[in-house]
């Protein structure tokens, strides 16, 4: 097996809110959008995040009704400076998210961060990591 991932699926329990939050809220673009069943949205070559509605989800991994949960779970997006982790965060509050941390410096590695949790209970982690960075082939450098 390569390594890498292409989609990343999340269960959310109310797909509108998500579709809300996501799309009206932060400006981001469905690549494919099933009203009442999922939408994918495209965030780095070659993969797709995906907000599938709950009791789909849990029919497709056959545990039937139960809504499935997800814990010890952040997503992260990182971005230029500080700055810009405070208004991302104040465009995630204003568009229905809850900041569980205001911004604020990391416990290590000069990052400069803040948790907001979306209206399904996905917890992002909106960060500015000097020692994070991409190069021009797409590999990832943490220092």
């Amino acid at each position: 097996m390569e390594q890498q991932v292409h989609f990343l699926t999340l269960a959310t329990a109310d797909l509108d809110a998500a579709r809300r939050f996501y799309v009206d809220g932060l400006g981001w673009t469905p690549l494919l959008d099933v009203p009442g069943e999922i939408v994918f949205f495209q965030v780095a070559p070659g993969t797709v995040l995906a907000f599938f509605e709950a009791g789909s989800f849990a029919r497709d991994l056959g545990t039937g009704p139960a809504r499935p949960e997800v814990s010890g779970v952040t997503l992260a997006h990182d971005v230029a400076d500080r700055d810009a982790v405070t208004a991302l965060t104040g465009r995630m509050a204003a568009a229905g998210g809850t900041v569980l941390t205001a911004p604020e410096e990391g416990a290590f590695g000069g990052v400069f961060h803040a948790l907001v949790r979306d209206p399904n209970g996905v917890v992002w982690e909106v960060a500015h990591n000097p020692g994070w960075s991409v190069g021009p082939d797409g590999t990832v450098r943490l220092s």
